[in-house]
């Protein structure tokens, strides 16, 4: 996809998720009594199934946990470095970061508490919108696929998009099961994320094949014919 066309997907997705923002701080009546019957709904099945609950706090609480997230992309950057790739590596880390500080800015600004029961499944700090889970989620993600080197075999990249597809959507599900936030909150951590991928991608200069595997493009030998 060409840099114009990602800058009308990352302009698209801010505008959103300004949208979602707006609608949340509004307290706009069809939106929250749509969040309140989904998280009602789940909040029911949650208490009911223990063994479900359970595992979703598994998935929640470590696979997906955004600190796993930042890990797995500490260690892209550190191999991204050590493979002579150190723009992406300085990219990945700053996306990362900036993303840490827009979801506790907002989660600040905004204020929204959490859903609350009588009989919680699940326990969870600080203000609910947007979701950080969520929102580290379609950061680390989507970056990660990006730099997917170009060469790399079919079944990886498939495997590997399967992976992070599972990962952004099951997190956000796993954090509106358990009750921690409701369904806008991970909406907007979504469109945060994806906004902040395009627009990484979009102002990152073109990638060269030599790149990929950490070695410099080949070039025509000195004073041979240029083809």
């Amino acid at each position: 996809m060409r840099n114009d066309h990602l800058r009308q997907a990352g302009i698209g997705c801010a505008l959103l998720a300004a949208v979602v923002t707006a609608l949340v701080v509004a307290r706009w009546r069809p939106l929250l009594s749509f969040d309140e019957q989904v998280v009602r709904d789940l909040h029911r099945h949650a208490v009911a199934h223990p063994g479900v609950t359970q595992t979703m706090r598994i998935f929640s609480d470590w696979v997906w946990d955004p600190w796993a997230m930042r890990a797995l992309t500490a260690a892209a950057c550190v191999l991204l470095w050590l493979r002579g790739r150190r723009e992406s590596a300085v990219r990945l880390g700053v996306a990362v970061l900036v993303a840490t500080a827009v979801q506790q800015g907002l989660k600040a600004l905004v204020g929204r508490e959490r859903p609350q029961w009588p009989d919680p499944v699940d326990r969870a700090e600080f203000a609910a919108y947007p979701s950080g889970h969520a929102m580290t989620a379609a950061v680390a993600c989507g970056l990660l696929l990006w730099l997917l080197p170009r060469r790399a075999p079919r079944g990886a990249v498939a495997a590997a998009w399967a992976a992070a597809g599972i990962s952004v959507l099951g997190v956000g599900f796993t954090r509106i099961y358990l009750g921690v936030h409701w369904p806008s909150d991970v909406l907007g951590g979504w469109l945060l994320g994806a906004a902040l991928v395009v627009l990484v991608a979009a102002t990152a200069g073109p990638r060269r094949e030599g790149a990929c595997s950490g070695r410099s493009p080949v070039s025509p030998r000195a004073g041979g014919p240029a083809r």
